[in-house]
């Protein structure tokens, strides 16, 4: 089972907005090439930082209207969200490696 969980526009509030901690929150689709290869890269970070960072995924395509409300413009794209707010946007597929660095300061 992937340590990386699902949301949806129902369930992006209660996620996301109100965690009390931040939350990479992982905008995909199902034909985005990209995207599907960050799968295995956001499960295995999942795993090794979700006691400090939660880890989650909205499909764009079913749920259009939270990617809508945050001009997410292009696939992938990550957003850090902490205390309601987007404190860190990030575009573009990239190794674990590269996703460590570009999230240090919340691991």
């Amino acid at each position: 089972m992937s340590a990386v969980k699902t949301v949806t526009d129902a369930t992006f509030e209660d996620e996301v907005l109100k965690s009390d901690k931040p939350v990479l929150v992982d905008f995909w689709a199902d034909w985005c090439g990209p995207c599907k290869q960050m799968a295995p890269v956001l499960d295995k970070f999942a795993e090794e930082h979700g006691e400090k960072i939660q880890v989650v995924k909205i499909n764009t395509d079913q749920n259009p209207e939270t990617p809508r409300a945050y001009d997410v413009l292009a696939l992938p794209t990550f957003k850090v969200y902490k205390g309601g707010e987007v404190v860190k946007d990030i575009r573009g597929a990239r190794p674990k490696r590269k996703l460590e660095e570009d999230l240090a300061e919340f691991l």
